[in-house]
C-alpha cells in the first residue's frame, strides 16, 4: 500500500544509521514491527499469565517413594 508520510528528518537518519538499514521503506516497516512487538509484550505482561479461559492443564503425579520397612 502506497502512503505519503511526513517524517521527522533527524529520526529517520538516526533510526537509518542505528539499524543499518539503508532503505526508509525498511526503516519504516522495521519501526512498525517492533512497535507491534513492543505492544504485544505489554499486553501479554498485563494478563500477568493468567488466562480465565484456559482449561488446567493435567498433572502428572511422580511414583510414590519405595516405602522403608521398620
Amino acid at each position: 500500500m502506497r502512503t505519503t508520510m511526513i517524517i521527522n528528518d533527524e529520526l529517520l537518519a538516526r533510526a537509518m544509521e542505528l539499524t543499518g538499514l539503508r532503505e526508509k521503506t525498511a526503516v519504516v516497516h522495521a519501526g512498525l514491527e517492533a512497535l507491534i512487538a513492543r505492544a504485544s509484550a505489554q499486553r501479554l505482561a498485563r494478563l500477568g499469565g493468567s488466562d480465565p479461559e484456559a482449561a488446567a492443564a493435567p498433572r502428572r503425579r511422580s511414583p510414590a517413594p519405595p516405602k522403608r520397612g521398620r
